[in-house]
């Protein structure tokens, strides 16, 4: 179940090719995730088809936002390098902010950011993404959770008893251990997701394709030039 040296070093390029792959399987099925489900839903709950599917989009878009802020969060109590770094930094354990409620705040956005953008996508290409952004944040969960085990031992185990790995607790569940937040690094590190989140808010807002895959290409080379960008900054510092 863990993920390779290589999945974990290329892991911003297999997130992008997710949804490479998945959009574009509308030549397997032809009808939008959303379309589809209006049609099913708007005449049992007696509202036109074309207001249920703006409903759907505007609350795709609420789950992208707040799963931006989200992972923005999360950065925020780490460095841009260790969000990027080509393999799994086990030198300290971070167990503030997000991290008190969930262990993998960032692939649990990442999760989200598939159901959101699965929107806009075909049923097939809806599952593909899903799936796929699943299994394979679960691998890298596996890679990190072996190589923490391995590096920090018994002050890891308890954080695993305690902190639950994807589904998030509403209330901390453990201490805060004085960390600052730093918010202008997170929204840094993070600008490629808000890019996304932006590039559904801009169609549930217009209806216009042209500008939604605009946004969002440009989202994607932010992504995969992310981890280069970082680790030249870090070592030019």
């Amino acid at each position: 179940m863990k993920a390779t040296n290589w999945e974990f070093t290329n892991r911003a390029l297999i997130f992008g090719l997710i949804f490479a792959i998945s959009f574009p399987l509308y030549f397997l099925d032809g009808q939008n995730a959303v379309a589809a489900l209006s049609s099913w839903l708007g005449p049992r709950i007696r509202i036109n088809e074309d207001s249920v599917a703006q409903l759907l989009f505007a609350s795709a878009t609420c789950i992208l936002i707040g799963a931006a802020l989200l992972r923005t969060w999360a950065s925020a109590y780490l460095q841009a390098d260790v969000v990027y770094a080509p393999e799994v930094k086990t030198q300290a354990l971070v167990a503030d902010g997000p991290y008190r409620h969930v262990r993998n705040p960032l692939y649990l956005a990442n999760v989200l950011m598939a159901v959101a953008m699965g929107f806009m996508m075909s049923r097939i290409g809806f599952a593909v993404a899903v799936v796929s952004m699943l299994i394979f944040c679960y691998r890298l969960i596996g890679r990190e959770e072996d190589e923490l085990q391995r590096s920090q031992g018994e002050r890891y185990e308890r954080y695993l008893g305690a902190v639950p790995r994807l589904l998030p607790s509403v209330r901390a569940r453990i201490a805060s251990a004085g960390r600052e937040a730093n918010w202008g690094a997170g929204f840094k590190a993070e600008s490629w997701y808000w890019g996304f989140a932006a590039a559904l808010a801009v169609f549930a807002g217009t209806l216009k394709l042209q500008l939604f895959f605009a946004i969002l290409t440009a989202s994607v080379i932010l992504l995969w030039a992310s981890p280069w960008i970082f680790r030249k900054k870090d070592s030019t510092q």
